[in-house]
């Protein structure tokens, strides 16, 4: 009975963990053998993953990356310029506690967007929180925004999050305005938070791709003094992943 009361009372102060492991210990005569520092430690680990696991899944269910993709699943084998040192360095996610940048560039297909959202998911792994948009989807969603009047919780949504992805960067046409918007965004997030870019197009073509040259330099300069940079090159990834597998290996 004292059993039955004590699990109910942890339901009902949602410490699901601790009862999993309570569980577990009730059926095990090894666990009798151990101090009640040792079993109390045991409720509380496993506690505390449960948290941490819950708060991952709200962590990414926040970010919607496109890709399934953590740092575990890069392939490092491929000839593309993908370097293991660079990316260990980026997944210390040292570079969001600085407030730093990551810009990826190559061609279609080397996967810049599976080693985008790798490094967001490893950011949301370390308790920072991302925020994934496709560039052309972003624009189009700025637009929407400024014409239902919901375009200032937008930025504010934006703003907060740790690092902000902004997948294939120079897609589309983006109206001169969509420019300027994004170089509010830069701002808001200037020495708050960090941008991971990615692009087909190489960096020196950005600046006539802006086309506004006072915007163009803002925008490249809030973005470039600070980045990291990866160029992938090579043949496209897409042909060696295997069917159904998130995986590049």
């Amino acid at each position: 009975m004292l059993h039955e009361q004590t699990v109910q009372k942890l339901f009902a102060m949602k410490l699901g963990g601790m009862v999993e492991a309570y569980e577990e210990q009730s059926t095990q005569s090894a666990a009798g053998e151990l101090s009640f520092d040792e079993r109390f430690g045991m409720l509380v680990d496993r506690q505390w993953i449960c948290k941490e696991n819950r708060a991952l899944t709200t962590r990414l269910k926040y970010a919607k990356l496109k890709e399934p993709a953590c740092i575990e699943d890069l392939d490092f084998r491929a000839q593309r310029g993908l370097k293991r040192p660079v990316i260990n360095h980026l997944a210390s996610c040292d570079w969001i506690t600085h407030h730093q940048n990551c810009i990826i560039t190559g061609s279609t297909g080397v996967g810049k967007t599976f080693v985008a959202c790798a490094l967001a998911h490893q950011v949301c792994r370390e308790g920072y929180r991302a925020i994934y948009f496709y560039a052309p989807k972003l624009f189009r969603g700025l637009s929407k925004a400024e014409a239902d009047g919901s375009l200032a919780r937008l930025l504010t949504r934006i703003a907060k999050a740790n690092l902000l992805v902004v997948d294939d960067w120079g897609l589309g046409e983006p109206e001169p305005r969509h420019y300027q918007q994004f170089l509010e965004i830069l701002e808001d997030r200037h020495g708050f938070g960090s941008t991971l870019i990615t692009s087909q197009f190489p960096l020196n073509t950005w600046h006539e791709m802006i086309q506004d040259a006072t915007v163009a330099d803002a925008i490249l300069d809030r973005l470039i003094h600070n980045a990291h940079r990866i160029e992938l090159d090579g043949d496209s990834m897409r042909k060696k992943k295997k069917k159904g597998n998130g995986s590049e290996k």
